[in-house]
């Protein structure tokens, strides 16, 4: 049987992970198979390894490599420790006996010092201190046997010992790599600088192998170059080929031209690496040529040269995709871009899907709270009768003596007398058929008490049909408010799944048609052209003179036919003193407002709030609420209607929603009759257009010049009824228009006129500014006068003015 592991995610789905799926689709006789394949192949390369680190020799004597791979191996997989030990055993045997028993001694050395360190280090922090030791003694202890013992053994032993504790470090970030999938995507530089190393040490050990006269170690090298010169470019390629040539001119001397030659190779074969595999050959070549003619090297020209050309055949040998992964964790290759743009597009997907899965969570939830039980409030069908009925009578009925009677014999008089007593009780609150009472007290022993019961029972009922229409109205609440969630969140998907678009054609057109202008950019990035959301980054060479906001925006602004303008500057770190600017849309239309409220006689407190709030994507909203009342209580109503609105508008949700949210919640919280007005204006700034939404509110104006629109709906307060229906109302808005809403404390002051909407246009037409914070101020000081000097209720008003968006700086109208 094969357990298979379900994990649930946050929508209830059930979601089958990686490593079940591995489990469910191969047998396990295949996972099994593939599992000691991996560790056979695993162990073959442990083996080969420390064959090769056990004939490293350098500095004509000294072997550092092999107790720090052993060490290593020890500490990364400790069940490979003693095929590892052998194989370094097998690999000194290879040059002597003596380095053989070298190597011996060392190895149980190592073995005994870290069992006693075990019982102190448990977490094997120190095992260095162990290689060092062991390393130290060894030689020591060897020279003394040969030599006897002088203070220049004991140096050459602690220099080898201090090689030893440095490579340990170092192969400790470069054979976890060498041997095992890494999962990390980026390697840092002191990384590759170990990679290189542990490969020059591997090369180390096959000093002396020759082919016809060829030097093995010779051709590995330059192949190893070829591939990272290839790989990393210039910078990595010299640095592969001083590490690999010092490494091999440490273990022979006479390979200390070989510094030169890798590290030329390196380097011009990465200066090349644009022409791909055939120019990175081509300059290990010329730097063999250069090197073999010019320099006193001990090998002759052809040697050299067929030692480069058999690294350039292994090069080419080489499979795309070996290259291709080893760059990917080199940082600054396109490979590795590549790859951590394929994983940061996965952290996307992965992300966007999770929003889109709560997104369809909170639909699927607002669908199941929508779904509410029908209530007839009055009852109507024979079983709701039967079940109403038999209820009084079990707290009745039950009890009286001539239950038999009435309920056996006269079955169908009495049903109908309780029957009409309840329709009567039902629709009129009580009985005032006085024939249907005497004939009732006529019938039944207990006639009071059985129409008391009645009345009751239909009592309690209204009760709980009160109880579940506010269920219902909260269910409705939440549903709304889910759907609203549920949107902002596919809204959030969809922005998250966007892609960078590619803009080559309009990036050139930006860069030439600023050299003709006389500036040089760098760098252009556009990341998105969508109109009223452009964004644009680039580089100049200064923005000593703000030529970014003098002459690139207006440039700006005439290629794309939009208002570009300088959203942020920032200074490089650059031996040039370049600039990275960005640029970004602005709205076509800009609001001037003003606002001006006064309390009921006086006071301080007013009853009514508003608030301007931008909204995002270009919109702008503007909110009156005029509280039930007077004074803190009214404020407070008010008060915390706008905040509600504004929280909920900020977050996305339509205005419809919004407003209808605020309304269950109003009417919900509490018993009290506690109303509030709401005037709402949404003005989109790039296309001018607005939407009114007033629910209990007085008319909104508009002036255009001598031309008065009123702007009016017939919707009740909110809190009022249990479910509002909102009326939205379009309105497209000019230059140069003027948008005036007020409570109805100044709407409705003058008493003594028939038609205020006439007075209130006659008052805005004659008013001769057109600056929103005097218009605010001389409506409240009008009106004042004409309620002669009183202020009989909480008066506010609120006017925005709509301009085009004109720059700083004029749009160049020619680009010659």
């Amino acid at each position: 049987m094969i357990d298979r592991k379900v994990e649930t995610n946050m929508s209830g789905q059930a979601v089958t992970s990686v490593s079940t799926l591995r489990s469910t689709f191969l047998s396990p006789k295949v996972t099994s198979t593939k599992a000691a394949y991996s560790k056979w192949r695993g162990l073959m390369l442990i083996i080969a390894v420390g064959f090769l680190l056990g004939r490293a020799v350098i500095l004509l004597q000294l072997l550092p490599f092999t107790i720090p791979f052993l060490a290593v191996v020890f500490k990364w997989k400790r069940s490979w420790s003693l095929p590892a030990a052998f194989a370094l055993i097998a690999g000194s045997t290879t040059l002597s006996f003596t380095y053989a028993g070298h190597t011996t001694v060392a190895v149980l050395f190592y073995f005994i010092l870290q069992a006693i360190l075990q019982r102190f280090d448990k977490k094997e922090k120190f095992f260095p201190i162990a290689v060092f030791t062991s390393v130290v003694i060894t030689r020591v202890l060897g020279l003394t046997f040969t030599d006897g013992f002088l203070y220049y053994h004991l140096l050459t032993a602690l220099v080898e010992g201090g090689l030893a504790l440095i490579i340990t470090l170092i192969f400790m970030q470069s054979i976890p790599f060498f041997l095992e999938r890494r999962r990390q995507v980026t390697l840092k530089p002191e990384e590759v600088v170990c990679l290189v190393i542990l490969l020059g040490s591997l090369l180390t050990g096959t000093v002396g192998w020759m082919i016809y006269d060829l030097s093995i170690e010779h051709i590995f090298a330059q192949y190893i170059v070829l591939i990272f010169a290839f790989i990393g470019g210039a910078t990595i390629g010299a640095t592969t080929g001083v590490i690999m040539g010092l490494i091999l001119s440490l273990a022979n001397i006479t390979h200390l031209f070989s510094m030169s030659l890798l590290a030329f190779a390196g380097l011009l074969g990465g200066l090349l690496r644009e022409g791909r595999k055939i120019s990175v050959a081509g300059g290990l070549v010329v730097a063999s040529l250069l090197m073999a003619m010019y320099t006193d090297n001990q090998a002759p020209l052809q040697v050299t040269l067929y030692e480069s050309l058999l690294a350039v055949s292994l090069f080419f040998l080489t499979p795309k995709s070996w290259t291709n992964r080893l760059a990917s964790y080199i940082p600054g290759t396109v490979e590795h871009a590549q790859e951590q743009q394929l994983y940061l597009r996965k952290i996307r997907d992965l992300t966007a899907g999770k929003v889109e899965q709560f997104s369809e969570l909170f639909l699927s939830l607002s669908k199941s709270f929508s779904f509410t039980e029908k209530m007839n409030e009055p009852i109507e069908s024979q079983k709701e009768v039967d079940i109403f009925l038999s209820g009084v009578t079990e707290k009745t009925c039950q009890i009286c003596v001539k239950k038999k009677q009435c309920w056996t014999k006269d079955f169908q008089k009495t049903y109908g007398y309780m029957e009409s007593l309840m329709e009567a009780c039902n629709t009129e609150g009580e009985i005032k058929d006085q024939t249907l009472l005497t004939n009732w007290k006529n019938h039944c022993f207990i006639d009071r008490k059985v129409i008391s019961t009645i009345e009751e029972q239909l009592k309690n009922r209204e009760v709980e049909v009160r109880l579940k229409r506010q269920l219902e109205e909260s269910r409705k609440l939440v549903a709304d408010q889910l759907i609203g969630v549920s949107q902002v969140m596919g809204d959030f998907a969809r922005d998250i799944q966007r892609e960078k678009e590619v803009h080559d054609k309009q990036e050139e057109e930006v860069k030439e048609s600023l050299l003709k202008l006389g500036i040089d950019v760098d760098l252009v990035e556009i990341y998105g052209l969508d109109p009223g959301n452009v964004d644009l980054e680039m580089v100049i060479p200064s923005n000593k003179y703000n030529e970014a906001e003098k002459v690139i925006a207006p440039l700006l602004s005439t290629i794309l036919n939009e208002s570009i303008v300088l959203k942020h500057e920032e200074d490089l770190r650059s031996p040039n003193g370049e600039t990275r600017v960005i640029f970004g849309s602005t709205n076509a239309f800009i609001l001037e407002q003003g606002a001006a409220h006064t309390a009921k006689g006086g006071k301080w407190i007013s009853g009514d709030s508003f608030s301007t709030m931008p909204l995002g994507d270009g919109k702008y909203a503007m909110a009156i609420s005029d509280g039930m009342g007077n004074g803190k209580r009214a404020h407070l109503e008010s008060e915390e209607t706008i905040g509600l609105l504004k929280r909920i508008l900020q977050s996305g949700i339509a205005e419809k929603v919004a407003i209808k949210s605020i309304n269950s919640v109003l009417s919900l919280r509490s018993n009290e009759e506690m109303f509030a007005t709401l005037d709402l204006a949404v003005i989109d700034l790039q296309e001018g257009s607005a939407k009114f939404l007033k629910v209990g509110s007085p008319p909104s104006f508009i002036k255009r010049g001598s031309q008065i629109l009123s702007i009016e709906s017939s919707n009740l307060p909110i809190g009022m009824i249990k479910d509002v229906d909102v009326d939205v109302v379009s309105e497209q808005l000019k230059a140069g228009d003027l948008l005036i809403m007020m409570s109805d404390g100044i709407y409705e002051a003058p008493t003594r006129v028939e038609n205020t909407d006439m007075l209130m246009k006659r008052i805005i037409r004659d008013l001769q500014t057109n600056d929103p914070q005097e218009i605010s101020d001389l409506l409240i000081e009008q009106i004042i006068r004409e309620s002669d000097g009183d202020i009989h209720d909480d008066m506010t008003v609120l006017v925005v003015r709509v301009d085009h968006y004109s720059p700083k700086w004029a749009t160049i109208s020619s680009l010659a």
